[in-house]
């Protein structure tokens, strides 16, 4: 299974290189969870196409959203960011860990948020919950990597399967 999630990984950074006009036909985005010891934080790196983004919340939200355009409002940057946050969520060793965005930025078709779980000093498993756009996109999946005290970990989850515990 770790090497579907690799080479699922790999498909979705040669996709990253497409030119933003062109519609893909492959769902999925990538999460980058790791431990930075020194800080006693978790640093999270979520990675998803623009357009299943906006797409998602028009559903949502019965109106047309511009993330990543000079037409996007402060109050369809808030929709995003509390869309991600009622769909991602992590437990830590059985304790839910409070996540806050720090940052986002865009990469050609893709949107870029980051985000921190602070307060965290050891670490024996992660509790990953995530249905981001499994509610506009049955075909969706979400691959989730991590770097934990010099252990790496992958999960992918699926509309069947959003939530998976990765142990250190």
């Amino acid at each position: 299974m770790f090497k579907k999630i690799v080479l699922g990984s790999l498909f979705f950074l040669l996709l990253l290189g497409l030119s933003s006009n062109t519609i893909h036909k492959f769902y999925v985005s990538i999460n980058q969870i790791n431990f930075v010891a020194e800080k006693k934080e978790l640093q999270i790196t979520s990675r998803f196409f623009i357009d299943d983004v906006n797409n998602a919340l028009e559903k949502k939200h019965k109106s047309i959203f511009y993330l990543a355009d000079k037409r996007e409002t402060p109050e369809m940057t808030k929709a995003f960011e509390a869309y991600y946050l009622e769909n991602f969520s992590i437990k830590v060793n059985n304790k839910t860990a409070k996540l806050q965005i720090v940052n986002r930025e865009i990469e050609d078709d893709v949107i870029i948020l980051y985000s921190v779980s602070k307060n965290i000093s050891k670490i024996s498993s992660i509790e990953v919950k995530n249905t981001m756009l499994f509610d506009f996109i049955s075909e969706q999946q979400n691959i989730i990597h991590s770097a934990i005290l010099g252990k790496k970990r992958s999960a992918l989850l699926t509309v069947n399967k959003s939530i998976d515990v990765l142990k250190y």
